[in-house]
């Protein structure tokens, strides 16, 4: 295998698993914006009471959890990149 090869490898194997975590974030917008939508029709009775059940309560903490994950994934990638790169110099 060429030095060409080995180097572009990692970024191929960097760019997919961004794009696989890309999607997953984006799929998980979609959802919680569907939830808030369905939410919405709702009459305020029947939403206040879904507000108040562990699963509602468990979605929310989900939510805060999922907004750190698209900064933890950018700082993997530029991890990933400066490890690959150092060991390619």
């Amino acid at each position: 295998m060429s030095d060409e090869q080995t180097k572009s490898e990692p970024s191929a194997d960097l760019e997919l698993a961004h794009a696989i975590i890309e999607s997953l974030l984006e799929h998980t917008t979609v959802v919680s914006d569907l939830i808030a939508l369905m939410a919405q029709a709702l009459d305020p009775d029947t939403t206040k009471a879904l507000t108040l059940t562990p699963q509602w309560q468990a979605y929310l903490e989900s939510r805060r959890r999922l907004e750190s994950t698209r900064a933890e994934v950018e700082k993997f990638v530029e991890l990933y990149k400066r490890e690959t790169d150092g060991n390619h110099e």
